[in-house]
């Protein structure tokens, strides 16, 4: 059991029968008032994201969740498809609400944990940081500074970012798949 302030980010808890992931926390007080940990959770799964406020006197059941590496096959429509590591013929597919936006940094055939409830796959945890090969890259002007210094590359899993303007086509940079941003570049 977890007390209303130790509900913070990256948790996994049981919120009406269900595991939910903690978005977002913040622990206040208002006025004369006893301290309150407003929470955005999202539902792992239907995928909902809710915002519940917990008191000083309540507690919270922590969920228990377990992994077990899946691969990465590919994704059609709104279904991504994975299958057992260990078992190639042990396919299934989750929802794009289950996996989250930053399935598009994720190369085809990548090894990644899933995490499972009660033994039924409820979705995947995504490296934060990805090393991904820029396949096409608009031409550095010189002085063309407008756009703030950044152009635009395609990757090599068919997603577009803004990058700085000395990236070229063929190299590898490295990307942030929380906040979907560029970091550095590799080589």
């Amino acid at each position: 059991m977890l007390e209303y302030n130790e509900v913070v980010e990256r948790k996994y808890i049981i919120h009406d029968g269900q595991p939910n992931e903690i978005l977002t926390s913040h622990v206040f007080r208002k006025q004369q008032r006893k301290p309150v940990n407003a929470v955005k959770m999202r539902n792992l799964i239907t995928g909902r994201v809710t915002e519940v406020s917990y008191h000083v006197s309540d507690k919270v059941e922590e969920a228990d969740l377990s992994t077990k590496d899946v691969k990465f096959l590919y994704t059609n429509k709104d279904e991504n498809w994975f299958c057992d590591a260990s078992n190639p013929s042990q396919r299934f597919a989750l929802a794009d609400s289950l996996v989250g936006p930053a399935i598009r940094f994720l190369k085809q055939n990548s090894v990644v944990p899933a995490l499972m409830f009660e033994e039924k796959i409820i979705g995947i945890k995504i490296p934060i940081k990805v090393e991904l090969k820029v396949t096409e890259a608009d031409p550095a002007i010189r002085g063309d500074t407008v756009k703030g210094g950044s152009k635009k590359v395609t990757l090599e899993t068919g997603t577009t970012l803004f990058v700085p303007m000395f990236i070229e086509a063929g190299q590898v940079i490295r990307i942030n798949t929380e906040t979907e941003e560029y970091t550095d570049k590799v080589n």
